[in-house]
């Protein structure tokens, strides 16, 4: 849809802003707005009153607001920002200041809040610039984009500083269109939201359908008129009568877990992987990868040394149950004791065979009825051993196997359309909030259109 434009526009004077309408103001924020305003202004309040409490992770991406903690005055004055209903709050710390953390404040208990020190607080003056249009103004690309290359200090401590929007300039239409442009958004983005939320939920759809299929391969086969047999097993149920069942023990001739005391990390070494390295189902390098000595690698790896085609589950924490396999060509490393390994035996079980097991629907359900928990949930590697697991001939598994990839590709095809979807629906939500709070169109002349 093209939008109208506005009847006469004029230089800016700012650089990236380029022409506004001629009706609009340019001006810096400090001129529109108070930057972190004092909290002495509720020095009135008991010290006992309760007012809403937001740590980082209650802000999200999206503005959105978990209002679910409170505490009293006493216990938040000293060492947190403070805000109030009405204020529009910025993320300054990366990587939540590019990822558009951030907030139009609202419903606060007693319409006050304390929170994150990792916050800068505007607050708009009434006659200058209404909140919702700051908001949409503080998470348009050029605001963040130009935020982050003022950023200072080094690594995951960079921060947006103060000053940047004290002195950021930008153009301030009157307040009626500021309403009119602020309506216009929340009522497009919410439309767009809408189809992101339906795309999310084909994709959470596909999942389960995928999960569904290997679950049904794995444990039924491919032959709905296969006769069946009970497995003796509660949670695989009947299997086909031809299959085995057998533990894990037997299947593999090595069933092992990584390091329990890692040693000191190096620079430049051996990778020391993890559960983080299972990424969308493949065992990847990653550039933050730990690293270890060639001396202690070696030390490590007299127990036994991790092999291409190797299976891995995770077993300890909350990624508890993702699993991958070990792709050929990988150089050296070794694993910690979040990860365990199974090297299956050729003439009983494919590795790719055992991997969608782990995979399975009623395996990761059972994985999660047999954890333990110390300080975070896990599994011993000697109840992993025991566990017995359905075991189809060879061939059977070949052929289940291409099965399962054909139909696996389908399904990733649509969930990469779905994603893509997602991404441009994303894309135009992001210009849009640009064009408009930048005048590049006229919300007035497309509101009278609509109209008539």
């Amino acid at each position: 849809m093209r939008f109208p434009k506005y009847p006469k526009y004029k230089d800016s004077g700012v650089k990236w802003l380029g022409e506004v309408p001629e009706n609009w103001d340019v001006k810096r924020l400090r001129f529109a707005t108070e930057i972190n305003p004092s909290k002495s202004e509720i020095s009135h309040l008991h010290t006992e009153t309760a007012v809403s409490f937001l740590p980082m992770e209650a802000i999200g991406d999206d503005g959105t607001l978990n209002l679910e903690k409170e505490k009293p005055i006493a216990e938040v004055e000293t060492g947190y920002t403070y805000f109030r209903n009405g204020d529009v709050t910025v993320a300054k710390i990366t990587p939540c200041f590019e990822n558009g953390k951030g907030a139009l404040m609202g419903g606060l208990t007693h319409g006050i809040g304390f929170g994150t020190t990792e916050l800068i607080v505007v607050r708009p003056k009434p006659q200058e610039v209404i909140g919702t249009y700051l908001h949409y103004l503080f998470i348009s690309t050029e605001f963040r984009s130009l935020g982050e290359s003022h950023m200072y200090g080094a690594g995951g401590q960079k921060r947006v500083p103060d000053a940047f929007v004290r002195n950021f300039a930008t153009a301030f239409p009157p307040i009626t269109e500021q309403k009119l442009i602020a309506s216009f958004l929340d009522r497009e983005t919410s439309k767009i939201d809408g189809l992101v939320g339906e795309q999310r939920r084909l994709i959470e759809l596909l999942k389960e359908k995928r999960q569904a299929v290997i679950s049904h391969a794995v444990t039924k086969g491919l032959n709905p008129h296969a006769p069946l047999k009970p497995s003796g097993i509660e949670w695989l149920g009947d299997v086909p009568i031809t299959w085995e069942v057998t533990p894990l023990k037997h299947l593999c001739v090595l069933l092992k877990d990584g390091t329990h005391l890692p040693p000191e990390r190096v620079d430049d070494g051996v990778p020391l992987l993890s559960v983080r390295n299972l990424v969308d189902g493949e065992f990847v390098l990653r550039d933050d990868d730990s690293m270890i000595s060639e001396e202690n690698y070696q030390a490590l790896c007299r127990a036994f040394v991790p092999n291409a085609e190797d299976v891995l589950l995770a077993i300890v924490g909350a990624t508890l149950g993702k699993t991958a396999i070990i792709p050929i060509g990988l150089g050296p490393f070794h694993i910690q004791r979040s990860l365990a390994i199974f090297r299956t035996r050729p003439e009983l079980i494919n590795p790719s065979f055992l991997n969608l097991v782990f995979q399975s629907h009623p395996f990761q359900s059972l994985l999660w009825e047999l954890v333990g928990y110390s300080a975070q949930p896990g599994i011993y590697l000697g109840t992993l051993q025991n566990l017995r697991i359905p075991v189809p001939s060879l061939i059977d598994q070949l052929r289940i196997l291409e099965l399962i990839s054909a139909r696996v590709h389908e399904l990733t095809d649509l969930t990469a359309e779905a994603e893509r979807g997602i991404e441009l629906l994303q894309e135009r939500r992001t210009a849009l909030i640009f064009a408009a709070v930048t005048g590049k169109f006229d919300v007035r002349g497309l509101l009278e259109t609509e109209r008539s």
